[in-house]
């Protein structure tokens, strides 16, 4: 099973606690300052889909891309349970560095760092230009990203979370190795999930390889997809980025 696939069994639970609904409204947000009227979204690496629920709800027609199945498989199981309500929504696998749907869209999204996870230059210029191929004139796209100012000031640290619905019990262990030369960080977790049916236990480890980024290069990989930065804040706060803002939203304009 691919490292996202395991994720993906308890994505949600892990992150249940995530103010999913203030930031789909921050998106909203975002979308009528720079956009107004935009209707379609895109969003690239949708994870389990419930950003663009939210947005769906909110009148968007979007439609989720994903690299893993298994997250796809999550966000349609999620989509089905909708009850009685007809959104415009769709989710679908892919790969954010080479897919082209033949179809554009008012806005192009892509959150929860899933940026930072683009390690090399070529990889980010790839998904850049993807945004790019897909974006109406005149669209904008907007991410967010692990900041290297912060990261380097306020460094990754060993941290430990407990979660539990009815069905299971999650203890995640994230031991993270920085690694200043490469712009990246390694999060190593270790995550044991017990069934709280039948008792059984198991025992999964991931590494997670994020990159923090630098406006700079940002800027360099969006000016050769086509692109310009209209807008540069700290993720839900709005506020100017700087030392102590790990997570940073950028608006750019196709």
């Amino acid at each position: 099973m691919s490292v996202f696939g395991a994720y993906s069994s308890y994505y949600n639970l892990l992150y249940k606690d995530k103010d999913y609904d203030g930031e789909a409204t921050y998106i909203d947000h975002l979308i009528g300052k720079h956009s107004p009227g935009a209707k379609s979204v895109l969003d690239l690496g949708c994870g389990t889909g419930r950003h663009d629920l939210l947005l769906a709800r909110m009148g968007y027609e979007v439609t989720g891309i994903d690299l893993s199945n298994e997250m796809i498989l999550v966000a349609n199981n999620q989509l089905s349970s909708v009850n009685g309500v007809m959104l415009s929504l769709n989710f679908q696998n892919g790969d954010m560095r080479t897919i082209r749907l033949e179809k554009s869209f008012d806005v192009v999204i892509s959150l929860f760092h899933v940026v930072s996870y683009l390690i090399s230059d070529e990889e980010l210029s790839a998904a850049f230009a993807t945004a790019s191929a897909h974006l109406k004139a005149g669209g904008i796209f907007i991410f967010d990203c692990w900041y290297g100012p912060a990261v380097l000031t306020d460094r990754p640290c060993t941290r430990i979370k407990r979660l539990e619905d009815e069905e299971i019990s999650v203890t995640r262990i994230a031991e993270p190795v920085l690694y200043p030369n490469d712009n990246v960080v390694d999060v190593n977790y270790h995550v044991i999930i017990g069934d709280k049916k039948n008792g059984e236990m198991e025992e999964l480890r991931e590494t997670h390889r994020m990159r923090y980024l630098f406006r700079p290069e940002i800027e360099l990989c969006l000016r050769r997809a086509g692109m310009n930065i209209i807008e540069v804040t700290e993720w839900l706060t709005g506020r100017e980025p700087g030392f102590d803002t790990w997570g940073v939203c950028f608006v750019v304009r196709g």
